[in-house]
């Protein structure tokens, strides 16, 4: 039921940037200073995002990322599916389980993990990068001093 670090450290990004939405484009630096990304990883999650058409890019001096859609097109649940795959409650359940079950459809816990992925489906895809923009506090920002 976790989400991976990957997955998270994307969600992070778009976040981030959909709170610069309009704001032109965005250097892979201040994304991660924002969010706590290392840079390393956010190069290649970035590219990802791009390749499936959640931002835009532009190289050079200028260059930076912005979000290809309105944050409010994108759900939590086009990310992490694209980003983890299937959201899957529990490893042996599901179309394709990671883990067979030797208990197969008979086990008496199937019925509740397939109703814990529906659950989590619903939030997630009821869920936009413009919600999550909605229920930022507003005082979110710390400085040192």
């Amino acid at each position: 039921m976790s989400v991976s670090v990957k997955c998270q450290y994307a969600l992070r990004s778009l976040f981030e940037l959909a709170k610069r939405k309009g704001g032109g484009l965005t250097r892979i630096q201040e994304i991660a200073a924002a969010q706590a990304v290392p840079v390393r990883f956010l190069e290649n999650i970035l590219n990802q995002l791009r390749q499936g058409g959640f931002v835009e890019s532009r190289r050079g001096k200028m260059g930076g990322f912005a979000l290809a859609r309105s944050p409010a097109e994108i759900t939590v649940l086009e990310i992490v599916s694209f980003i983890d795959g299937p959201v899957y409650a529990f490893d042996c359940e599901g179309k394709e389980p990671l883990r067979k079950c030797p208990l197969g459809p008979s086990c008496v816990f199937m019925p509740l993990w397939r109703k814990a992925r529906r659950a989590l489906e619903t939030v997630y895809a009821g869920t936009t990068l413009q919600d999550l923009l909605d229920s930022e506090p507003p005082c979110a920002v710390t400085y040192d001093i």
